[in-house]
């Protein structure tokens, strides 16, 4: 191969890539679009209601950013975060070895979104040591096809990278689904020991605003939970 020819592979080769690439991109951000849609959607539902007691509770959408939604609901806030780069799927990971991604390569770039799961009060208070939790993420592909890894609820859905396409009827039932996970996933008493000594310094950081750590589990800022 002459370095013509050498070339004009590495030229082939780069826009090929970088075609894909954008695909996957605007996918995922579209996706992003039908998950705020889904949002707002859901929140109309809930005014909707005539119901005394649900005009007690919040359920508020508010559109972050382009790349970014909220939802706040009762005392939880889920936050969808879209990843602004694509990435491949690992080698040993379970879509790799499915007859879907084995007939298409190109099909293992993906696009994610990341769903967490705050306390409101964390952010109404700003309590910047409170823990935030990683509940599920979505992957959407050059396709349109997903497939999420998260918790009970979320994760156990959406296994068929094959044949679950991203529309405004599956954005709406993942959005519920975070949601149904979310109020099942209650806040625990720290246990004891963690909070039983305080010094004077971090007794006055906590008047103002409050600095004792607050999450549904203890553990590391947006950790995946165990359970």
């Amino acid at each position: 191969m002459n370095d013509k020819s050498k070339t004009k592979t590495l030229f082939n080769t780069l826009i090929k890539k970088a075609t894909l690439k954008q695909n996957v991109y605007k996918n995922t951000l579209e996706s992003l679009q039908m998950l705020k849609a889904g949002m707002e959607e859901l929140v109309a539902r809930y005014n909707a209601l005539e119901s005394e007691e649900a005009k007690k509770i919040p359920f508020v959408f508010r559109d972050r950013s382009e790349f970014e939604a909220e939802l706040k609901f009762a005392g939880d806030t889920l936050v969808f975060m879209m990843h602004t780069n694509v990435f491949e799927m690992p080698r040993n990971h379970e879509v790799m070895k499915t007859p879907y991604v084995k007939e298409d390569i190109d099909r293992s770039y993906c696009g994610i979104i990341n769903i967490f799961n705050f306390l409101s009060d964390s952010f109404k208070y700003n309590r910047l040591n409170d823990i935030g939790y990683l509940i599920g993420r979505i992957f959407i592909n050059k396709d349109m096809h997903y497939f999420i890894e998260g918790k009970r609820e979320i994760g156990f859905l959406y296994k068929s990278f094959a044949n679950a396409k991203m529309t405004k009827e599956s954005a709406l039932e993942i959005i519920e689904s975070a949601v149904m996970y979310t109020i099942n996933f209650d806040l625990l008493t720290p246990p004891y020991d963690n909070i039983k000594e305080v010094t004077v310094q971090e007794f006055r950081a906590a008047l103002d605003p409050m600095q004792i750590k607050t999450g549904k589990r203890l553990g590391f800022k947006f950790q995946a939970d165990s359970d």
